[in-house]
């Protein structure tokens, strides 16, 4: 059985084709802040749920326009801290906001996987789950160091604004929990994922 990511992250891809998975990337055509803001109209919801929303929009909607046999995987992250929920924050002043409140402190990165089993675009079944690790960052981060790393342009298009896998690593003292789920791709949930189709996890190795 095929996978496809239904997901422009790079990090998602990498991550599959680093545990010997080299699944086929598919497009979508989700608006995902059209999506949240629908989804809190009535009120905020959890980042779980959240994650979940948007990571099974993702998967369906590559499902529907490419129309593929296989297993579709579509993803979504977000950080939370204190009870506020941070996705991408896309323009260096964000990024450079929220660096100085979570420096020192600890949140909670949430990724969300939904896994569709599709027959020539057709949903045949789905499985989704949530993930949550705890970071840590380091107390002694400087304003330099904060304004260098966003000059990279790495942290303004990842959920919290920070990596566990590449120039942000330095930044973070430590994680409680599967660091797989960090970087927004839990492999153990999909191999979880996986099974409850009814498929074998070990089937998806390239070699």
């Amino acid at each position: 059985m095929h996978l496809f990511l239904a997901s422009t992250s790079p990090a998602r891809l990498q991550t599959l084709r680093q545990v010997g998975i080299t699944p086929s990337v598919l497009r979508h055509t989700v608006d995902e802040e059209a999506l949240v803001e629908k989804a809190t109209a009535a009120g905020p919801i959890p980042a779980r749920e959240m994650v979940q929303l948007l990571a099974r929009a993702k998967a369906q909607d590559a499902a529907r326009l490419a129309g593929v046999t296989g297993l579709i995987l579509g993803g979504d992250s977000l950080f939370e801290v204190d009870g506020e929920i941070f996705g991408k924050p896309h323009t260096p002043e964000r990024a450079r906001q929220r660096w100085h409140r979570q420096r020192g402190q600890t949140g909670v990165l949430h990724s969300g996987h939904t896994l569709i089993h599709s027959e020539d675009g057709a949903v045949v079944a789905e499985a989704s789950v949530a993930t949550q690790t705890s970071v840590t960052f380091v107390d002694d981060l400087g304003d330099e160091e904060i304004d260098a790393y966003i000059a990279t342009g790495e942290p303004l298009k990842v959920a919290g604004a920070f990596t566990i896998d590449a120039k942000g690593a330095g930044f973070i003292e430590s994680i409680d929990g599967d660091p797989y789920t960090v970087v927004g791709l839990s492999v153990a949930a999909l191999r979880r994922l996986v099974l409850k189709l009814g498929f074998s996890y070990t089937d998806l190795w390239s070699d």
